[in-house]
């Protein structure tokens, strides 16, 4: 039994919309960065959050396995579930043992052995990829966006099947020249075989209330399900 514990937030069952087909989700505790439009200020604490060990989680996972079909699995979420790296690889080392799929979730701006290690066992990986350009990523974000293109140039390396995703934020990210940047890098990675445009949605805003701290992104608009289309078009070109 691994001696490794990481702190997890939260889980979900039957997740549809973290990876491929049916997942069992962790959210795990803990994330460095600090972007507008985050959905789970509550995960960000590094001390926070409920200590298990990969035995634990896979043993959760295992009971939902028989719904998993062809296509589903484990996704690792959060926060900024690299945060525990170490964590990360033997929870997924222990997937692969009972024939569980693997996909992380993730915003990664460091890479280290560690995180390597973990992309060992990695089948696929959710990468967000906020805006296309260092501006906007050191104002909204709270770190350089070269890192996450060296992540994403390691994940291409490695021949991981990676979907890119994106949130639109009216004003921020929302034009056909954004869409165009993001396609520029996509088109650069093999690995990338998926791009999702996610809208932005405020649902969120009662946990920033709950917590006592402003939502930065409060005051922007959701974006429309006919601007979503258009922007997806722009992909497609």
């Amino acid at each position: 039994m691994s001696t490794v514990t990481g702190r997890i937030h939260s889980f979900q069952s039957l997740g549809t919309v973290d990876g491929p087909g049916v997942r069992f989700v962790a959210f795990l505790q803990g994330c460095h960065l600090r972007c507008g439009c985050c959905h789970n200020p509550d995960t960000w604490s590094l001390t926070d959050g409920t200590v298990y060990t990969p035995d634990e989680v896979v043993a959760k996972a295992v009971r939902f396995k028989e719904y998993f079909g062809t296509e589903g699995g484990i996704t690792l979420s959060g926060g900024e579930p690299l945060l525990q790296a170490d964590f990360v690889r033997e929870v997924f080392r222990l997937c692969h043992r009972e024939g569980i799929h693997t996909c992380l979730d993730t915003s990664w701006s460091i890479l280290t052995d560690a995180v390597r290690a973990a992309l060992d066992e990695t089948d696929r990986v959710l990468l967000d990829v906020k805006y296309t350009d260092e501006e906007r990523y050191r104002q909204y974000v709270g770190c350089r966006l070269e890192p996450v293109l060296q992540f994403l140039a390691e994940l291409n390396e490695q021949q991981i099947p990676t979907t890119l995703r994106q949130v639109i934020i009216p004003t921020l990210n929302d034009t056909a020249a954004d869409m165009q940047a993001l396609k520029a890098i996509v088109d650069q990675h093999t690995c990338v075989d998926k791009i999702e445009l996610l809208p932005f949605r405020k649902i969120c805003q009662v946990k920033y209330d709950t917590l006592a701290i402003p939502f930065p992104f409060g005051q922007l608009p959701e974006p429309a399900a006919a601007d979503m289309q258009r922007l997806e078009a722009v992909l497609r070109t």
